[in-house]
């Protein structure tokens, strides 16, 4: 039975979440989650300085005598270029710079990290990823009609960032994922777990044509448990730690570093431009732009009424949008009446392939009750 439309009366997530449960009042569990458990326990005061500078010190002594302390994955997004100043200017750190090209690479991408690692006289290491396994991987995913079509540039990144630690030792990851830009999490039934295994064998199995070789595959059992509680390979968040301004991050970058903004979160990757963008809302009803500014309302960077204003108009620009199929078309190596052929195609879910789900929630609930990994991890 489909449901009649709302909207929270605080922030702008609506019935486009098929999950989402109202109170009362109109205010959705997105908010009242965040308000319960994510608030009371984000501290970016004094307690949560005095946090990450434990955390500092001991990367900084864990990484002495070597060429670096820790390796930062870099995508030139305002998260990971904002982190990487704060790591090099403020917390004194030495990271590795990280990039993996999976051949979606915007030309402004390409320019705000240059510009960051050439003021800053840093090493940029880049692994640039097979393209005629990441196009088939990518068609694999088109074929198969569900939502998540970023998996295979995802995958690629976290698998190689794990990876390249793994393999020369390096302890600490910097990760720019944060609470103040990403509070509210996306719906599962759009954008799924990326390190689901037995969902991406399905979907290959059925969809690919490529044997894949060389891409960098990575289970969730290796990243979350054997790296990190066997070989020591731990994720850090500092951005969870201080205030972190979105408008404040992005003046400092342009005034200090020349680097330029993008439309939207995510837009650094051309793929993620046309599909966050235009395939996601036009295909599916969701757009993410719902997401992202819900997490800015909840953390007071944005009024709600300004962010209904921007979701008047479209993620993408209309004008240009036969271009942007030609390019993704052309750049896969196939027609733009096929491209169009999956737009149209019949929807399917994570839920139609076969999936770890299961363990994905016992593991999670697992740590949670040891007490490894609270709540408000993000």
């Amino acid at each position: 039975m489909e449901r009649n439309y709302q909207i929270c009366s605080n922030c702008i997530m609506d019935t486009s979440d098929s999950k989402i449960v109202f109170d009362v009042t109109g205010v959705c569990d997105h908010c009242n989650d965040f308000y319960t458990n994510v608030k009371p326990n984000w501290h970016t005061d004094e307690k949560g300085r005095a946090e990450v500078q434990a955390i500092v010190e001991k990367i900084k002594n864990d990484g002495k005598g070597k060429d670096f302390d820790c390796i930062l994955g870099m995508s030139g997004g305002v998260d990971s270029s904002y982190l990487l100043h704060l790591s090099v200017k403020e917390l004194g750190l030495r990271p590795l710079v990280f990039h993996v090209d999976g051949g979606w690479n915007s030309e402004l991408a390409v320019h705000n990290i240059q510009v960051m690692i050439d003021k800053l006289g840093l090493d940029l290491y880049t692994e640039v990823i097979n393209w005629e396994e990441m196009k088939d991987f990518q068609l694999a995913f088109f074929k198969s009609g569900v939502p998540h079509l970023d998996i295979p540039q995802d995958h690629a990144f976290i698998a190689t960032l794990y990876n390249f630690a793994n393999k020369y030792n390096i302890k600490y990851i910097l990760n720019g994922g944060n609470i103040s830009t990403e509070c509210v999490r996306n719906p599962m039934e759009f954008l799924y777990y990326g390190t689901d295994m037995a969902q991406i064998r399905d979907i290959r199995k059925q969809f690919s044509t490529n044997k894949m070789e060389t891409y960098p595959f990575s289970p969730i059992l290796k990243h979350k448990f054997y790296l990190k509680y066997i070989k020591g390979v731990n994720v850090v968040k500092p951005l969870n730690y201080m205030p972190y301004v979105k408008e404040d991050a992005l003046k400092l970058l342009a005034d200090t570093y020349g680097w330029t903004p993008y439309p939207q979160k995510h837009f650094e990757s051309r793929f993620t431009k046309f599909y966050e963008g235009y395939w996601l809302p036009e295909r599916f009803g969701f757009d993410t732009r719902r997401v992202q500014y819900s997490s800015l309302i909840l953390t007071g960077q944005l009024s709600r009424e300004k962010a209904l204003e921007k979701m008047s108009k479209p993620a993408y620009n209309p004008e240009i949008i036969d271009e942007e199929f030609k390019y993704i078309a052309t750049k896969l190596g196939i027609t733009i009446e096929e491209l169009r052929g999956y737009l149209t195609m019949p929807k399917k879910f994570y839920w139609n392939y076969k999936n770890q789900l299961s363990m994905f929630k016992f593991g999670a609930k697992f740590l949670k009750f040891i007490g490894v990994e609270k709540s408000i991890k993000r």
